[in-house]
């Protein structure tokens, strides 16, 4: 209830002096969490679990996914060889005679 408008400048000191407080402690909640090393730690063990199980569910994908094809694939080759067996039958005859072949060499030599 002045009139000589020092109230206005209280006001504006009161504001001034909030803003520092808040300020200044978020700034000591900061160095506070700086010197927490434990607590940095275990923040920084709980991001490496994360990346690690990340890492291994994406192997795991990975592998499933070359898993499938391989098996597709094999089905494929398996149809192969029951609707044609000549060719697959007609390599198989020939291993089996270029082993009794070398069986005989071997054979005539000692």
């Amino acid at each position: 209830m002045t009139s000589n408008g020092s109230g206005g400048d209280n006001e504006a000191l009161r504001e001034e002096i909030r803003r520092t407080r808040v300020e200044l402690g978020e700034t000591v909640e900061a160095l506070a969490a700086k010197a927490d090393v434990k607590a940095r730690l275990r923040s920084s063990a709980d991001q490496a679990r994360e990346r690690m199980r990340e890492q291994a569910s994406a192997t795991v994908a990975r592998v499933r996914g070359q898993a499938e094809t391989a098996r597709l694939r094999a089905q494929e080759g398996g149809e192969v060889v029951r609707r044609d067996p000549t060719p697959f039958a007609a390599l198989a005859a020939g291993a089996v005679v270029a082993v009794v072949v070398l069986m005989i060499i071997r054979g005539r030599r000692r």
